[in-house]
């Protein structure tokens, strides 16, 4: 069970990085969910005694086109992945009406910026880092990704 300082700590930071929801887990397996808003809500789901826990996550109303796919034809599962590298908003152009950082067909270096994610009002560059041609876009521009989605495919 998370004590009331832990809480407490978890909400301060909420505050203090203008986050609107926070899902913790704890070491015992219990998940404290934390909402700010309309309709400002804690739930704590203690760890179940017998099996080991499970996490989905949670549906939303715009469900990504790479989760809705329901696998990816055999050559493409064996290309490596570019991953985000955090939560936030994909854009894979500096602005609107620029051109995209990249392309399938494009080739890159370890140092080619591909596109960017805002996280917390911050635009953050994010880099290939592996050399080789993209091969396929997995997100859209605009598109709020999670930590560790496959962004692109890259081919060697």
């Amino acid at each position: 069970m998370i004590d009331l300082k832990t809480l407490r700590e978890l909400v301060k930071l909420m505050v203090g990085n203008d986050l609107t929801e926070l899902d913790v887990q704890d070491p015992k397996g219990g998940k404290v969910s934390l909402k700010r808003g309309r309709g400002d809500s804690v739930h704590y789901v203690p760890a179940p005694a017998a099996s080991p826990a499970i996490h989905a996550p949670a549906p939303s109303a715009s469900a990504s086109p790479a989760a809705a796919a329901p696998s990816a034809p055999a050559a493409e599962s064996n290309l490596p992945q570019i991953t985000s590298p955090m939560v936030g908003t994909f854009y894979s152009a500096a602005s609107p009406d620029a051109k995209p950082f990249v392309k399938p067909g494009d080739k890159v270096t370890a140092d080619t910026v591909v596109c960017i994610i805002e996280a917390m009002k911050v635009f953050n560059e994010i880099k290939a880092e592996r050399a080789g041609t993209i091969e396929k876009l997995m997100v859209t521009s605009g598109q709020a990704v999670e930590f560790g989605q496959p962004l692109f495919l890259i081919k060697p």
